[in-house]
C-alpha cells in the first residue's frame, strides 16, 4: 500500500470553531422558547371525552365485528381469519348445513384482550364477514368478559355500511 491514499495533516480542512453564543447554546434555547410561545397562542383542539365522542374516519380500525345479512352471518367458517391472526385471538369451529351455504360458524369467538387490532382478519376474509368497526371503548372486569362470542360480535350490514364502502373502494 502506498501512503498516497491517506490524507496528510496539511490537507485536512477544519470546520470553523463555534462562536461564544453557539458554545453556550443561548441561541438554541431562545429558538426553543420561541417555538413553545408560538404554540401557547394557537387555539386548542382538546376534546372533552366522555361528553364529546370522537368521530373517526371510515378507515379507523376499532374492534372486529361479524357482519350479518338478513339475520344470518356472512361467515362461511373458512378459518382464514384464525390462521392469519398474529395474536391467536380468533377461534372458529365450523358446522355443515344443507342450505345455500355449505358451512357456517358453530362457534366464533374473539379474545379481545389478545386482539391487537391489526386488521389482518378483515383483509383475508373472502366474504367480508369480519370487519373492523369504529368502536374503541372496551373495558372488562374479568377475563371471561373479554371473550366475545357471536352474540357480541354480530352487526348488521346497515350499521357497517361506511366501513364496507371504504373496503370496496380501497381494495
Amino acid at each position: 500500500m502506498s501512503n498516497e491514499k491517506y490524507l496528510k495533516k496539511s490537507e485536512i480542512v477544519r470546520v470553523k470553531d463555534l462562536s461564544f453564543f453557539q458554545r453556550t447554546y443561548v441561541t438554541e434555547i431562545l429558538k426553543g422558547m420561541f417555538a413553545a410561545c408560538k404554540q401557547i397562542f394557537k387555539p386548542s383542539f382538546t376534546i372533552q371525552y366522555p361528553e364529546e365522542k370522537v368521530v373517526h374516519a371510515s378507515s379507523f380500525r376499532g374492534r372486529p365485528v361479524l357482519v350479518e345479512e338478513n339475520g344470518v352471518e356472512r361467515c362461511v367458517a373458512c378459518g382464514l381469519c384464525s390462521r392469519v391472526c398474529p395474536a391467536l385471538a380468533i377461534d372458529v369451529q365450523s358446522a355443515s348445513t344443507e342450505l345455500a351455504k355449505e358451512r357456517y360458524p358453530e362457534k366464533f369467538e374473539i379474545n379481545m384482550t389478545r386482539c391487537i387490532f391489526c386488521g389482518f382478519c378483515e383483509e383475508v376474509c373472502p366474504e367480508e364477514a369480519i370487519i373492523m368497526s369504529n368502536e374503541y371503548e372496551l373495558a372488562f372486569s374479568s377475563q371471561q368478559e373479554s371473550i366475545f362470542g357471536k352474540d357480541k360480535l354480530m352487526k348488521s350490514v346497515e350499521e357497517m355500511k361506511p366501513r364496507l364502502d371504504f373496503l370496496r373502494d380501497h381494495r
